[in-house]
């Protein structure tokens, strides 16, 4: 939780506020009787979104900078690429120009 914080300026003295927040919203969800999911909080969506950026930075990169990942390299890429069409419904070659797209966005 506390690297997701930190990817929107939560300092460690603020963290205990940010989370009693995020508590509360989820309790009113829950007495409404509505689900509660990180986009129902913009801050969080917007921490979780940035820390998931940061977090595929690296393995994008392999697929801009490598011509012939080597098998750690393409297990990663394979693994990114099977999340993106399992969890998020992409297809096989959506799922590989969105990997080469934000390659490409992160070398400039």
């Amino acid at each position: 939780m506390r690297s997701i914080e930190e990817q929107i300026g939560i300092s460690e003295n603020a963290k205990r506020p940010f989370r009693e927040e995020i508590l509360i919203r989820i309790s009113t969800y829950a007495r409404r009787g509505k689900r509660f999911d990180y986009q129902s909080h913009e801050r969080l969506k917007e921490a979780i979104e940035k820390k998931l950026f940061a977090d595929l930075k690296d393995v994008v990169k392999i697929t801009t900078s490598s011509k012939t990942p080597d098998q750690n390299q393409l297990k990663k890429l394979n693994e990114v690429s099977k999340r993106l069409i399992d969890d998020h419904g992409y297809c096989a070659v959506c799922a590989n120009e969105l990997l080469q797209y934000t390659g490409s966005l992160l070398n400039r």
